[in-house]
């Protein structure tokens, strides 16, 4: 059973149920969640545990999902969540040869067609340059550009839209300390400024003291879902990986401790 604590916001995601199934093995066993509005969550688990599967379930992009899963009030994958979620994948999604306002006007004309006016595209093109912080690089080529740049090229390419959620898979993967640090100060600028729901995933369990509240994750299955704070006072650790750990062991005691017999 999961446990919950501390009052959040209204949802921005609602899961009861949710299975996912590839091929004959099951790769999300029956998850019941939310994901509060205006909130950072993190979806925490080593690599392998169903985290990418979870996210494409979320933007309406993975095949044979069974359960509810609503997503800012509709079904996942309803045609009117297309403008209202940005997704970034764990590669950049930007074109090399291109610098990065011309990366940023093309999507925009791809992302923003009912915005036929190219004053507005280009406001739009502005504001994500300057959310990101890449001003000062907007006609430098893309395939120039640093890891964590082109990082935020592809996040910039998400904001364009201003989104509702954001849903970022593992965006800090390979980079440095100092770029893991300003990217994490830029995602909780964007939920703070905004009010954007992010659903952050992470197997990297220090950057779990940089969420709102966490998913954890392990083979398929909701280990927890709390805040840090109260994921530690749970397990009684110093550290949300310390205290996944402990809910690990206490999850592999209890399928290895015999079954009682029913009485007769």
């Amino acid at each position: 059973m999961v446990n919950k604590s501390d009052e959040v916001p209204p949802s921005a995601i609602v899961a009861s149920g949710l299975h996912v199934v590839r091929g004959d093995r099951p790769v999300l066993r029956d998850l019941d969640f939310t994901v509060p509005r205006g909130r950072i969550t993190g979806l925490l688990g080593p690599s392998g545990c169903g985290k990418t599967t979870l996210m494409r379930a979320v933007v309406g992009t993975q095949a044979k999902v069974t359960g509810t899963l609503e997503v800012l009030g509709r079904p996942a994958g309803h045609p009117a969540l297309r403008s209202r979620i940005g997704y970034v994948t764990q590669a950049p999604s930007v074109y090399d040869d291109l610098t990065v306002r011309q990366n940023l006007d093309y999507f925009a004309a791809v992302l923003l067609p009912g915005r036929a006016h190219r004053d507005d595209r280009r406001t739009a093109v502005d504001r994500a340059l300057t959310d990101v912080d890449l001003t000062s690089h907007a006609d430098a080529l893309a395939g120039r550009l640093s890891g964590g740049q082109r990082s935020r090229v592809s996040l910039a390419v998400a904001l364009l839209g201003a989104p509702d959620l954001l849903v970022l898979d593992e965006p800090t993967v390979g980079l440095d300390p100092v770029l893991r640090r300003d990217l994490w100060n830029l995602f909780h600028r964007i939920a703070a400024d905004r009010g954007t729901t992010l659903l952050v995933s992470s197997h990297v369990m220090d950057e779990a003291e940089r969420c709102h509240r966490l998913l954890l994750l392990r083979e398929g299955r909701l280990l927890a879902e709390d805040t840090p704070d109260a994921l530690r006072r749970r397990g009684g650790t110093t550290t949300v990986e310390d205290a996944f750990l402990h809910l690990v062991d206490a999850a592999t005691a209890r399928a290895a401790a015999p079954r009682e017999e029913p009485r007769p």
